[in-house]
């Protein structure tokens, strides 16, 4: 297992997403690197008040320690009293635009070592969207975009992960989707290591591919107090997700990573309003009742 390779196609994969996001917005990323006192470290890339991303981030971690958090051995208790390591990269991007979904991808691998025994390794990884106002053809392209960086590790695999996707970013608490979906695998190991690489690698390099169509036919829609004040309300639910069921945002704090780099994530401007609906017939409810479910896109 060579940790140099990964960490190098995980770095490269940082820079090639935010010089593609910066020739897109026309503003530069900030950039924020970060020690871990327990091990290891981590390149924050941000954006805040762009010309068209309200806020957004590209993060590289490669973090070590010797003792793993509750999260993430409740589910795996054969790694407790493990020295481990992982790396991976994650962004989530918010643009101001209302008609302009946000989005999200990450990929990830997790090593445990113990001396006398094999190491455990996985990879993780997807990609979702999460639009405000609903566009089909947009929806299609993000699924139809996964579907194909997939298609040459099996016909099975794609609609597993899309599946997984739809189960895991759901607000239990709502009975409600976070968005529509895209893909997601965790705990990657079967088939071998390259195997298990070459998935995580597929999901990160067509990300730009699945996302920036969509914002190039969105960018210049116009849009009022209505529009604005409705993707506040839904970025809420965005929030709730991240704090309350996200394993990822929780294995961050609990493992004593960068807090300003876990929460990132967050949209600058957020509403919560109690027990709202939307009105009956309206674009808004329309994103209800047409885009978030699980449907088959492609």
């Amino acid at each position: 297992m060579d940790t140099q390779q990964l960490r190098d196609y995980f770095t490269d994969l940082q820079s090639r997403i935010v010089s593609a996001l910066e020739r897109f917005d026309g503003k530069p990323f900030l950039t924020d690197s970060w020690v871990r006192p327990e091990g290891g470290g981590g390149s924050s890339r941000l954006i805040e008040e762009g010309n068209f991303f309200e806020r957004g981030g590209v993060n590289f971690s490669h973090v070590t320690g010797t003792r793993l958090p509750p999260s993430a051995t409740a589910h795996r208790p054969e790694l407790a009293g493990r020295r481990w390591e992982a790396m991976g990269v994650s962004l989530v991007l918010h643009p101001r635009n209302p008609y302009c979904p946000t989005a999200h991808a990450n990929v990830r691998c997790f090593i445990a070592e113990k001396a006398g025994e094999a190491p455990v390794w996985w990879f993780g990884g997807g990609m979702d969207l999460t639009p405000y106002y609903g566009f089909e053809e947009d929806a299609q392209h993000f699924h139809r975009t996964c579907r194909d960086a997939l298609a040459p590790f099996g016909d099975d695999v794609h609609p597993r992960y899309k599946k997984w996707c739809d189960d895991y970013f759901f607000l239990k608490h709502r009975n409600e989707p976070r968005g529509i979906g895209g893909v997601f695998f965790d705990d990657l190991s079967d088939g071998g290591f390259d195997h298990c690489f070459g998935i995580a690698r597929a999901v990160g390099d067509n990300f730009l591919d699945a996302y920036l169509p969509i914002l190039e036919r969105r960018r210049d829609l116009p849009y009022g107090e209505r529009e604005r004040d409705f993707q506040a309300y839904r970025r809420g639910r965005y929030v709730e997700f991240n704090l309350v069921w996200d394993r990822g945002t929780l294995f961050g704090l609990q493992s004593g990573g960068r807090t300003e780099s876990i929460l990132m994530s967050l949209p600058p401007i957020v509403k919560w309003r109690y027990d709202w609906h939307p009105e009956p017939g309206s674009e808004e409810a329309r994103l209800y009742s047409d885009f978030l479910r699980p449907r088959d896109w492609v």
